[in-house]
């Protein structure tokens, strides 16, 4: 299985304009982040978790040429708002793009993109085929998909564990239960937002106790904003086996 980081960034921290900070005036390509999202590919299967605002653009950068799925974390906008951009995958590869969601993400998706689910079609909208999830474990292809309930402040999202790869973003409390789905895993991808403690994120000391705690063989950091710091500086300081993810790192697990 290959895993392509497309994004490793957050709305935090991704200004209109610069705001003439050292994080983004940094010539370093690994200092600039576009929002969080993630490229999986099993020996059968092509998907992406959660397509936001630069899902077009990522897509181009890493020249992806297939996509079966989009499976969603959850339903704010840097997680969901570039699922218009499949269009171009449903004309050249004359299909659906499956689409895998829970009850508030579908509503929202069916809120901000009402005219995919209207009873009035026309050629070129996006065409997708919706599945709905739960806490249960589904399958993509021949891969098992189980997800993982985290806490996003107030907001119950889900993270994946697909095989030995534990993909988790937005996380600011993870539960006992949640904890024992993931151990084991051998490459685990956590968010760490900033140094400083945040409302509804990890933050960098907290990612790093998680990190230890499950004792991955690799932990990824992910979800980052300007605020943490240079990519370089900050990943010096961290412990063995955690490193920052950046945009276009590919692994294999």
């Amino acid at each position: 299985m290959k895993i392509t980081f497309l994004g490793t960034g957050t709305s935090q921290g991704i200004p209109v304009i610069s705001c003439g900070c050292e994080v983004c005036t940094s010539s370093n390509p690994k200092d600039n982040r576009l929002r969080t999202s993630v490229l999986v590919e099993t020996d059968d299967k092509t998907v992406v978790i959660d397509s936001g605002p630069d899902f077009r653009y990522q897509m181009l950068r890493a020249g992806v040429k297939d996509l079966d799925a989009i499976v969603f974390t959850h339903e704010h906008k840097d997680h969901i708002a570039g699922l218009d951009d499949i269009r171009p995958f449903n004309y050249l590869l004359k299909k659906n793009i499956d689409i895998y969601a829970d009850d508030r993400v579908e509503k929202a998706l069916k809120r901000e993109f009402s005219y995919i689910f209207s009873e009035v079609s026309y050629p070129g909208l996006p065409q997708i085929t919706l599945h709905h999830i739960s806490g249960d474990p589904f399958a993509i292809g021949e891969t098992l998909w189980i997800p993982i309930e985290i806490m996003h402040y107030k907001l119950p999202i889900y993270g994946y564990r697909i095989n030995d790869f534990t993909y988790i973003t937005d996380a600011k409390t993870i539960s006992k239960n949640s904890i024992e789905k993931i151990r084991g895993t051998k490459v685990l991808v956590i968010n760490a937002l900033q140094k400083s403690t945040h409302i509804s994120h990890f933050n960098l000391e907290q990612a790093i106790a998680f990190a230890l705690e499950i004792n991955a063989d690799m932990t990824y950091l992910t979800h980052i904003s300007h605020n943490l710091g240079l990519h370089d500086a900050v990943e010096r300081d961290l412990p063995p086996k955690i490193k920052l993810a950046y945009d276009g790192l590919s692994i294999k697990v």
